[in-house]
Formats: C-alpha cells, sequence, structure tokens
C-alpha cells in the first residue's frame, strides 16, 4: 500500500476529478482500483491529496509530449527508459517501455537499454543520449565534456535542453514513487538482517571468516 492515504473519488477536488474520470471512468479508483496499462492507479489517488501538485505535474506530462518540442519522442523514450531502469523505478522503467514502442523503439533496441554498453544496436546519436541520462543520473548531472560534445554532435541545443528537463523530471518521479511507494515501486525494503538459525543476536562473523 502507498504511504499516504488515497484520496477516494468523493473527496476528490474538481481538479482530480478530471484525471480520475480519464483514467477510471465512472469508478471510484481507491475502492475499485486499475488502469489501462495494468498499474494500481494510486499515483493520481495519492497526488490529488494536493490538487496543484496533480496538476502542475500533469501539465509537466503534456509538455514533454507537445509536438512543439523539438526533441522527438524516439529519443524522448529512449532516455526515460534509461532514467526508470537508473533510477530503480520499476513503474517509470514499465511505463516507459510501452511508450517507448509506441515512439518506434524496437524491441530489440528496448531490451538492451539496461546495458547499452555494451550493445552494438545503437547508433553514434542514440548513444550520446545514453551516455548523457546516464551521466545527468549517476553523477547529478557531472557530465563530463567529451560526452557534452557528443551530445552536441547529436542534438541541437534546444532538444539537448529539453532532453535534460524530461530526464530531470522523470528522476524526480522514480524517486517520489520509490519514496512513497507508489504503483509497481511498492516494494517493502530488500536489505534486512536474515537471522542465523539457532544462534543469539551477535556472533563474531569475523573472527569465523578470517583466514587464521
Amino acid at each position: 500500500m502507498p504511504r499516504l492515504r488515497q484520496v477516494p473519488k468523493a473527496e476528490a477536488a474538481p481538479e482530480a476529478l478530471a484525471a480520475y474520470q480519464r483514467l477510471f471512468g465512472d469508478r471510484d479508483p481507491v475502492a475499485e482500483p486499475g488502469t489501462a496499462t495494468g498499474t494500481p492507479g494510486n499515483w493520481w489517488t495519492v497526488f490529488a491529496l494536493v490538487p496543484d501538485i496533480l496538476v502542475h505535474a500533469q501539465d509537466g506530462f503534456a509538455l514533454l509530449a507537445s509536438r512543439r518540442r523539438t526533441l522527438t519522442p524516439f529519443q524522448r523514450e529512449l532516455a526515460l527508459v534509461r532514467t526508470g531502469y537508473l533510477g530503480a523505478s520499476q513503474f517509470v522503467y514499465s511505463q516507459h517501455c510501452k511508450a517507448a514502442r509506441a515512439a518506434g523503439i524496437p524491441e530489440e533496441k528496448l531490451a538492451a537499454i539496461p546495458a547499452w554498453q555494451t550493445a552494438d544496436i545503437f547508433d553514434p546519436s542514440e548513444r550520446a543520449i545514453l551516455a548523457y541520462t546516464d551521466e545527468l543520473v549517476l553523477q547529478d548531472g557531472r557530465v563530463h565534456d567529451a560526452t557534452f560534445a557528443a551530445l552536441r554532435r547529436a542534438l541541437p541545443d534546444e532538444a539537448i535542453l529539453e532532453l535534460s528537463y524530461a530526464v530531470g523530471t522523470y528522476r524526480l518521479h522514480a524517486t517520489i514513487c520509490r519514496a512513497l511507494r507508489l504503483e509497481y515501486d511498492d516494494i517493502e525494503e530488500r536489505i534486512v538482517e536474515v537471522p542465523a538459525p539457532g544462534q543469539s543476536g551477535a556472533i563474531d562473523v569475523m573472527g569465523q571468516i578470517a583466514r587464521q
């Protein structure tokens, strides 16, 4: 379950009701969850707690998908699938795999994104986009001059700004989804102590494993 309260249809603000109707029809998405892509839909019901944040997020999605963009949907989704993977967000990764197919990314390239560095299927412009995405996410924007030079050979300045904004936006959403346990990121902490059978809580593990 999400870590925050979900807003049922009867309590939803008008801004949230419009989203509920678009995604869930006449259902109350708290009582009857589920979206067309198979997700629970609780991203929407939790973001509905603060309607103007919900509106801001939706407006951001529309901005990134606008026909005014110089960055193509193919280029955008290549980066966003990688962003979801790097951000360890099952939700962002899974949803943007679907969007990537709609944007024309073939299955063999989609399957190769997690280990793109060792794949020979990407052209130089695609590799530049993936490398830039890696450094935006993994190095918090500390992008090497060589990476940026490759990106500038692939994209005009306008598209680079759009790409940077798109990756930054979805890095934010990946982080929020994991923190609040939304959608497919509703996962219990897996790094926990596993008790030793029949032993007390204190064992000199290093003494046992050290070579004497």
